[in-house]
């Protein structure tokens, strides 16, 4: 008896892939001219665009064995609507270009595009997927570029922190660094070929971290809020708070002073996609933002921990820390 082989994307024209994808994303438009021409067509209420792109590729970003196309489109969307938030916007677009390999079920790609419509609906109500391209590769590559407005207010940029200003950090900060060495000490082989994960195998407290790595949940709205409540820096902690706090410190010219309890995988690991606020000291801190330092004069060191300047690996490699492997 034969058996039903499942459709893959090199069974299906361009035509027949997109509208399999916009039958899930298509109907949450929110443009003037949404996905089906050649370009959409967006209101600005004011003027002022906040643009990004991220790329996720399968090998040095992800592993098939690991992440479901849900997971996968999830992320993707996560990871740019983050940066949008780290610059007190909100986003109201996001555009997606699937690379993807002639061999990829056709049901993986109904479920990357569930991801993304999810990831939106649920982090950024109001933001849709407004069009993308769609092209074959051997090798499996996302591209997502956001929009997101101001609503009038001045972007919070990373450059404006002042000393004497609170340090503040609003979600969760190492989770996703514990997820990747779950799947990297847990799910490959002794030869280091990823396989299946088995969520049994699991505690609760490992699926939370596993989750935090492979659908990422960052505290979107809370940008604008930060925005609103006078932030005066802002930015998306994506290579680890050690790094980050780096560059914020540089581009502003100041040491900031980090003393709250924050534990080796909050300062180093990276993924987190939590949002780092300086607020000036007669601003309430938002609900959702929690303080982890002060800012101080610039001195030798950019970041000190505990009143000293940290040694050793300061943040998140993905060329490293994935292993160098690719797709």
């Amino acid at each position: 008896m034969m058996t039903r082989r499942e459709p893959t994307v090199g069974d299906l024209s361009e035509r027949a892939l997109l509208t399999r994808i916009l039958n899930v994303v298509g109907d949450a438009s929110q443009a003037d001219v949404g996905p089906g021409d050649d370009a959409a067509v967006i209101t600005v209420p004011d003027g002022r665009v906040v643009l990004t792109t991220d790329t996720l590729v399968h090998g040095p970003d992800f592993r098939l064995a690991w992440s479901t196309g849900y997971d996968l489109g999830s992320k993707a969307a996560a990871v740019n609507l983050a940066d949008v938030a780290a610059m007190g916007a909100r986003p109201i677009a996001l555009l997606v270009a699937l690379a993807l390999p002639d061999t990829l079920p056709v049901a993986f790609v109904d479920e990357l595009a569930r991801g993304l419509r999810a990831a939106c609906d649920r982090l950024a109500p109001g933001c849709a997927i407004e069009g993308g391209d769609l092209t074959v590769s051997d090798t499996l590559t996302i591209a997502v570029t956001a929009a997101g407005v101001l609503d009038g207010a001045a972007p919070v940029l990373r450059s404006g922190a002042r000393p004497g200003d609170t340090v503040a950090v609003a979600g969760e900060l190492g989770a996703a660094t514990r997820g990747l060495a779950l799947l990297f000490d847990r799910f490959r082989t002794a030869d280091g070929i990823p396989v299946e994960v088995d969520a049994g195998l699991l505690t609760e407290a490992e699926r939370a971290d596993l989750a935090a790595q492979l659908r990422p949940a960052p505290p979107i709205a809370l940008g604008p809020v930060a925005a609103r409540a006078g932030a005066s820096a802002l930015m998306d902690v994506s290579d680890g708070l050690l790094l980050d706090a780096t560059r914020m410190a540089d581009a502003s010219g100041v040491t900031i002073a980090l003393d709250g309890p924050l534990g080796d995988d909050a300062l180093r690991g990276g993924e987190d996609h939590a949002l780092l606020a300086c607020f000036p000291t007669a601003a309430a801190l938002p609900a959702g933002f929690l303080r982890i330092g002060a800012v101080a004069p610039r001195g030798e060191a950019a970041v000190t921990v505990a009143g000293a300047a940290p040694s050793g690996r300061s943040g998140w490699d993905p060329y490293r820390d994935w292993d160098t492997q690719r797709g």
